[in-house]
């Protein structure tokens, strides 16, 4: 049950770090001139490029503390300030616009940059999952990674879907919503950053 409680919590944070509702925008005017079949390809293989980096930060996440002398409370303060501006910016309703031209680079260049990185595996989902894997089990984490990137398939694909039942406008409460969750996430990070540095 405590193992339940902690996917889900991890998952809801991720979930509202990573935004993948926020980016179906971006992904729409990015693949929008592709057939459905290729939509689907680099839908999937955003995911498996946010699956990868995610993992990989979570896996490495003690050694790069150990490697650079820092703390797991001084990284929570740092990543807490970090997730906080990124919280504001959303509660701003701030997304990210791409075009791209598919005769200069190909799906895949597409896929991992900028839809995967840094839109949805970026420096806030990268800092929150290498504060996961040094407070829980690196097990649960993994598999709430997982989970995450599977969710980002679903939705990606089913862009135009979301966007004909929830408009421009529910998207942009959805992740107004979001960058409050966000906030309160961050500063509640940085509150127990301090609480360790200080052993208060």
């Amino acid at each position: 049950m405590e193992g339940l409680k902690s996917f889900i919590l991890m998952y809801a944070g991720l979930f509202a770090i990573t935004n993948p509702i926020g980016a179906v925008p971006v992904f729409m005017g990015v693949v929008s001139h592709l057939p459905i079949e290729k939509r689907h390809e680099v839908a999937r293989k955003v995911s498996i490029t946010v699956l990868m980096t995610l993992i990989t930060f979570a896996l490495i996440g003690q050694w790069i503390f150990k490697f650079f002398g820092s703390s797991v409370d001084a990284f929570a303060i740092a990543g807490g300030i970090l997730l906080f501006r990124m919280g504001m910016e959303m509660l701003s309703g701030k997304l990210s616009s791409v075009k791209i031209d598919e005769e200069e680079v190909t799906l895949e260049e597409v896929a991992v940059i900028p839809l995967a990185i840094p839109l949805i595996s970026g420096p806030g989902a990268i800092t929150t999952v290498m504060l996961y894997t040094t407070r829980e089990n690196p097990v649960i984490v993994i598999l709430t990674i997982i989970a995450i990137s599977v969710t980002v398939y679903l939705i990606l694909s089913s862009g135009n879907k979301i966007i004909e039942k929830m408009g421009r406008v529910g998207i942009k409460v959805t992740t107004r919503m979001m960058g409050l969750i966000l906030t309160s996430m961050a500063i509640q990070m940085i509150i127990n950053g301090i609480k360790g540095a200080f052993n208060l």
